[in-house]
């Protein structure tokens, strides 16, 4: 495990590179060596291809990652969590944000939610951005509220709760389902042609159901 901050308060564990997890998130990329844990297979559908062909417009992203409208744009123009398919350029421009991009949405409210510190999570969304697509699943992140903390096993987890320092948790591979429960019923576009795609409303098709039965 990795984590960010100076891991001063309240006594952070001084654990090493090389030895049992958890390790804190650095601010800087110069200061450790990343180690990718083994990821783990891809199951395909609709996230695999949600990540890769297809974006979501600004109010669609909101939805899904339960944060406003104001928050996104400022986030975006900050350059905290900033749209990797499509940027603003100009009057009319539409934001379109990716599948990845809305999971770290959420993962950034909950952390601002909790009371960790904008600088903190900045590092963390760089983190998370430069890791493996499919490395997010198996990834925790643990915050004492002055360090952010990536563990990658229970084990990790067990050992940080030991030292005191783990006051709340986010596990990625839980939000990302959410994330993709909650866009599958929303509008996406797809990236290579512009297209809409209508999600699959579930009241929608309770609806179809009730007419073909009347």
């Amino acid at each position: 495990m990795r984590s960010s901050g100076d891991g001063t308060a309240g006594g952070a564990p001084e654990l090493g590179v090389g030895g049992n997890g958890p390790y804190p998130l650095h601010s800087s990329a110069a200061d450790h060596v990343p180690q990718r844990p083994a990821a783990v297979p891809s199951s395909g559908g609709a996230t695999s291809m949600a990540s890769e062909q297809i974006g979501y417009r600004g109010p669609t992203a909101c939805a899904a990652a339960g944060i406003t409208y104001r928050q996104l744009d400022y986030w975006a123009r900050t350059g905290l969590v900033e749209p990797s398919v499509r940027p603003a350029h100009g009057s009319g421009t539409q934001r379109l944000y990716s599948f990845r991009d809305v999971v770290v949405l959420k993962i950034v409210k909950r952390f601002l939610d909790t009371g960790v510190s904008l600088q903190n999570i900045r590092t963390t969304v760089q983190h998370l951005r430069e890791r493996g697509f499919r490395d997010l699943e198996r990834m925790t992140l643990m915050s004492d509220g002055a360090t952010v903390y990536e563990c990658t096993s229970p084990d990790e987890v067990h050992a940080l709760l030991q030292g005191g320092q783990g006051i709340f948790g986010i596990a990625v591979g839980v939000v990302w389902r959410d994330v993709d429960s909650a866009l599958s019923q929303l509008h996406g576009e797809r990236v290579d042609t512009g297209e809409t795609l209508v999600g699959h409303n579930p009241a929608d098709e309770l609806a179809r159901r009730r007419n073909r039965a009347v």
